[in-house]
């Protein structure tokens, strides 16, 4: 798994890729990532299946904040991304989220 991002240059916004390898993925039909930027929706953000058999998909958030996500394998298991900035106690449930840091240092 692993999370790449880019920001505009204005600095207000963040293009976050969000891949889930397909060694993670091996025997998965689908993958959708649930967070703080869809509201928690367990559908409404799909991963693009790739040729490799990875999965993927690019999001554009909002620059200077951090985003808790994790993503739904096949409807039924979630799953936190190895790569993750960090993660922090999910508040309704006895496990972790991921959390994507969408903050320049680069100055």
């Amino acid at each position: 798994m692993a999370l790449t991002k880019s920001f505009s240059k204005d600095k207000k916004k963040c293009s976050v890729t969000f891949l889930v390898s397909a060694e993670a993925a091996q025997g998965v039909k689908k993958i959708n990532i649930a967070g703080d930027f869809n509201s928690w929706s367990s559908t409404d953000t799909p991963l693009q299946q790739n040729l490799d058999g990875s999965f993927s998909v690019t999001l554009e958030l909002q620059a200077g904040r951090e985003y808790q996500f994790r993503y739904l394998f096949d409807g039924i298991k979630w799953e936190n991304d190895w790569d993750a900035d960090k993660y922090i106690p999910a508040p309704f449930s006895n496990a972790d989220n991921s959390v994507v840091v969408c903050i320049d240092e680069s100055k």
